[in-house]
């Protein structure tokens, strides 16, 4: 299939920033000429029709000595969060892990762009090039006073994420628990509140994924943007606490904003375990829910690439091509498509940066 009769499709979330900063390869050679490891690449990338999305900045946490998969394969299970992280060593993965994408936009030779705007982004789909948002999913690297996060707006960021799951000062992740609502414990610090204003001003996306319950509702009551979780599922029909209950769906329609459905096998399958043995029409289960209660202007990609156990049928990138055609099977029209796999995004940054 050549890459023009390829379907374009911008996601909502990716992890490939981490995985380079721990591979042996220099990072922008890696990406840029491809390694073959892990969900994406540049090459793959060009493969799969994918030609843009959010790039995530991720701070992890110490090995627990806890074996997660063991644990995910019970009908019941409660991972344990890593403890909050210190801001030295935070602020510096932070900036390590930015700066490998500036640095392959700058190795690129004009193939792949950090985009500031919409306009942006509709370039580069224009003109084959690789439309990347810096994204900060857990605001660990952000000091309280925010300095840090006008230094980050500067070089390109864009979207932010106040937490991971694990707790930070500005507030509470959600854990990895089944079953399980999203209503875990408190939300938003008065930190995090002083973070969802800043970005306001700034008009910095602000990523409502990993926040509990709590604190998506005290982002719903002060943020003046669209509500947009770029990389969740519908809780109706995999009730994981990773994922939006019916009543935070609704407001995100009201909002005019935006689901990312995430390809993570523990949040698609109903019985919550992590087994690449998950079909296609799981993944459409939820996007049929998502779009019966946000709307089919609201919802697209949220894949988790590089950062989760996606389904074999998909394997990596260059598997997006069949997902599309399992939509398409399934009865999705070529203009609903569209909005799905990229328009959506596009318009919904439009709404929040305001170009």
């Amino acid at each position: 299939m050549s890459r023009a009769s390829l379907m374009p499709v911008f996601d909502g979330h990716n992890d490939v920033l981490l995985r380079l900063m721990r591979g042996r390869i220099q990072p922008e050679k890696a990406f840029l000429e491809g390694d073959d490891i892990g969900h994406l690449d540049w090459p793959r990338m060009k493969q799969g029709g994918f030609f843009g999305g959010f790039f995530a900045v991720y701070v992890p946490s110490e090995d627990m000595g806890i074996d997660v998969d063991a644990l995910m394969t019970h009908t019941e299970y409660d991972v344990p969060l890593p403890p909050v992280l210190d801001l030295a060593p935070s602020q510096q993965v932070t900036v390590h892990m930015a700066s490998i994408l500036i640095r392959i936009e700058r190795a690129s030779k004009g193939e792949v762009k950090i985009c500031r705007s919409a306009a942006d982004i509709r370039q580069c789909l224009d003109n084959g090039r690789l439309a990347a948002i810096l994204h900060i999913e857990g605001a660990e690297g952000i000091d309280p006073d925010l300095r840090m996060l006008d230094v980050l707006y500067e070089s390109g960021l864009r979207s932010i994420g106040p937490v991971w799951s694990r707790s930070n000062v500005f507030g509470h992740g959600v854990p990895f628990r089944y079953p399980s609502t999203p209503d875990t414990g408190p939300g938003l610090t008065e930190r995090g509140r002083e973070l969802v204003r800043a970005c306001n001003r700034l008009k910095i996306m602000i990523d409502l994924s990993h926040l509990n319950e709590k604190g998506f509702w005290d982002v719903a009551t002060l943020s003046d943007s669209p509500l947009v979780a770029t990389h969740s599922n519908a809780h109706a029909v995999c009730p994981h606490s990773r994922n939006l209950t019916d009543k935070q769906l609704a407001a995100i329609r009201e909002s005019r904003g935006m689901v990312g459905v995430n390809f993570a096998t523990s949040f698609i399958r109903p019985d919550g375990q992590r087994s690449d043995d998950t079909p296609l029409e799981e993944m459409i289960r939820h996007m049929d829910h998502l779009i019966e209660h946000v709307g089919v202007d609201g919802v697209g990609f949220g894949s988790d690439f590089d950062g989760a156990t996606i389904p074999a049928e998909i394997g990596d990138v260059r598997g997006l091509p069949r997902l599309v055609e399992a939509m398409r099977r399934h009865g999705y029209d070529e203009a609903t498509l569209r909005k799905l796999c990229y328009e959506n995004w596009i318009n919904v940054l439009e709404r929040t940066w305001g170009r």
